[in-house]
């Protein structure tokens, strides 16, 4: 008589309400820290680390489980990141506030359907993909230390707990760092701009002193940091210094290239990413048709009642399913369109606008949620550019809207185009965000040994708790602060919503005619370069012992789209981690050296990203932007000497510790 197997302990009612509980801190402290710094950092390590403390005392609580709670809490944080155009509305004075339903289905609708669209995207960018998913091995090898080595002996047990050790120090570590940046004995950044010859010209070049970037560095690999260090030379070393020399002015270096940059470089590397993007859309055709026809193959197996012989990694959501799922999303985001285009000038169009969005929506969605899963996949979720993209689906959307409703507004208020622009948008970015963080975890799973499906079914569950706990933040945060060019909240202290201001400033600059489209233009015209010298790369080093050689074309994008403070750190951590490979790898305990050097760098991201959970409490707290400092800005020259000395040191510490360690396994 065969025994019964027992079920597994995953998708528990305890581990999804434990899910959205930590939800409501992070996705709080997400909304604020955006529309603060235009930056977002991802939840789910903190989360696994949260749930790991708290589920430890049950004795049925496994890692699949401790996975599901990270699924949950990371899937609602990362909807925060609408953020990045919902505030715009506020900006250009269409709304006073944010309407709970109206928001709520902006970003429920959008999200889940991000989520339906990475079901088959699994396939393609997560089991049949080289790609690094440097936050989801990261989380992985936290879930994988974090519940224990019960059962091993001998040298999996010594091992287990050298990585533990591993994590722990990496963690405390790159807290203390990120402490003495709060406090501000380190400078948060380090940079140096200067001007370049005599007509004018100025560059430079900084780093965020964020170890938790050198690490994801670490995980993304050396191909990846040698595409971003092309794209800083294209943007700094080239880009800034010709566009300054063109039109020279006075002021600081600072203050004249980093205008530069913002105001026009940033554009060809948003063209960049279009065209790169557009190419990688094409490779992932083939392998996105294989995983559909895989899908349906394993949805013919189930109904044939096969179901229980599949293997676990083809075990998704069945395809019906999910169609049927994608369909219904679109009636609350057409009921929404409906309502917000209501009595107003817009309102002859409806039904045309309605339609038009739709589509938009259906096609646009899949090819962002597509871009911004091969991006995550290539430099982690956190750093991926999702407000690239918003670039350029507001963009195309504003084109639309002008194309449709110009004939009939002609010269009058174009307030209304630019609303349904940043609408259509907001969508659209919930659905991008959606899928940047959706196959991060999906990877996390697959390295867990995770079931898709439950796994997929906790995903629509974070998106929707996430989705209800932003307009009422978002509402509070606009009464108590408003936002920059907006009326100003109680505070007189407007956040400043970077994001959010860019891109309405885009969708007005579209409709209204006021647009510099040849910088796009240098940008596609770039993307098609990089593009061509990757394949001929890879061709011409196809039979290399080691692997094709490669330089992924959307890595130089968005090295050149990103602040050099942000990429210039990924860099270095990636040419740090290819050095230490090739020291230890010839040593006896080479590869243990290897893995425990990937759970310390992992742990630079979770002690970073803990610290920030805690630090943005404190913020919302006090309302203060650095409610920690013990020092003024009289003392931040000596406090960027210091950091970068720090930087610099305590890495190569680590990677000596990580050595030594695994001599002793």
């Amino acid at each position: 008589m065969t025994a019964a197997v027992s079920p597994r302990v995953e998708l528990t009612l305890r581990g999804v309400i434990l899910g959205i509980l930590i939800t409501l801190v992070f996705t709080a402290a997400n909304v604020y820290l955006g529309l603060k710094v235009g930056l977002t950092f991802a939840s789910s390590i903190p989360a696994a680390i949260i749930s790991m403390a708290l589920l430890r005392g049950f004795k049925t609580s496994t890692i699949f489980e401790n996975n599901i709670v990270q699924t949950v809490a990371s899937a609602a944080g990362a909807m925060a990141s609408v953020i990045f155009v919902l505030p715009g509305l506020v900006m250009i004075g269409w709304w006073t506030g944010f309407p709970f339903w109206t928001a709520f289905g902006i970003c429920a609708a959008g999200g889940v359907l991000g989520v339906m669209y990475t079901i088959p995207l699994r396939r393609a960018l997560v089991t049949q993909s080289p790609l690094p998913y440097p936050e989801g091995v990261a989380a992985a090898e936290v879930l994988k230390v974090g519940s224990g080595s019960r059962g091993q002996e001998g040298e999996a047990a010594s091992e287990g707990k050298a990585g533990l050790a591993a994590i722990t120090l990496g963690s405390v570590v790159s807290a203390l760092f990120a402490l003495g940046t709060a406090i501000r004995v380190f400078a948060g950044e380090v940079a140096v701009y200067f001007r370049v010859g005599t007509g004018g010209a100025a560059t430079g070049i900084g780093a965020s002193m964020s170890l938790a970037l050198l690490g994801a560095g670490h995980l993304m690999g050396i191909s990846v940091g040698i595409a971003m260090l092309t794209g800083l030379v294209i943007a700094w070393g080239a880009a800034v210094p010709i566009l300054t020399h063109m039109a020279p002015a006075a002021g600081a270096a600072a203050d004249i290239a980093t205008g530069v940059w913002s105001h026009k470089v940033r554009f060809i590397g948003a063209g960049a990413i279009a065209v790169a993007s557009i190419w990688t859309l094409g490779k992932l055709i083939i392998p996105v048709g294989q995983g559909l026809a895989s899908a349906m193959a394993a949805q013919s197996r189930r109904s044939a009642g096969e179901g229980a012989d599949l293997p676990l990694v083809e075990r998704d959501m069945p395809i019906f399913w999910v169609g049927a799922v994608s369909l219904a999303c679109l009636i609350p985001i057409a009921l929404v369109v409906v309502k917000f285009i209501g009595g107003g000038a817009l309102a002859p169009l409806t039904a045309s606008l309605t339609v038009a969005s739709l589509a938009y929506i259906v096609v646009g969605g899949f090819a962002v949620a597509a871009v911004c899963g091969y991006m995550a996949g290539l430099i982690g979720s956190s750093n991926s550019p999702v407000s690239g993209l918003a670039i350029l689906a507001v963009l195309g959307s504003a084109l639309t809207i002008a194309a449709i409703a110009k004939p009939l507004i002609g010269a009058g208020d174009p307030k209304p185009m630019v609303a349904f622009a940043l609408l259509v948008t907001s969508i659209l970015l919930a659905v991008a965000v959606s899928a940047n963080d959706n196959l991060q975890d999906l990877k996390t799973g697959q390295l867990v040994d995770a079931t898709p499906w439950r796994q997929q079914v906790a995903l629509v569950i974070g998106v929707i708790a996430g989705s209800a706990v932003i307009p009422p933040i978002l509402e509070l945060l606009n009464h108590a602060y408003g936002f920059a060019g907006a009326t100003h909240g109680i505070s007189a202290q407007p956040l400043p919503a970077p994001q959010a201001t860019l891109i309405s400033t885009l969708a007005t600059g579209v409709i209204g005619g006021k647009l510099d489209w040849g910088l796009i233009g240098v940008g596609g015209l770039l993307g098609a370069a990089l593009v061509a010298v990757d394949e001929i790369l890879r061709l011409a080093t196809r039979n290399r012992p080691g692997g094709a050689l490669s330089l992924p074309p959307l890595g130089v994008g968005m090295a050149i789209y990103l602040p050099a403070t942000v990429t210039f750190p990924v860099v270095i951590g990636a040419t740090a981690g290819w050095i230490y490979d090739r020291l230890v790898e010839r040593s006896p305990h080479g590869e243990i050296a290897k893995r425990l050097g990937v759970l310390t760098v992992s742990g630079l991201i979770v002690g970073e990203s803990l610290f920030n959970v805690a630090l943005a409490g404190l913020i919302v707290v006090t309302g203060k932007g650095t409610p920690l400092a013990l020092v003024g800005d009289a003392f931040q020259d000596k406090a960027a000497w210091i950091a970068a000395a720090a930087f610099l040191a305590t890495p190569i510490g680590l990677y000596l510790w990580s050595s030594n360690r695994a001599k002793r396994v």
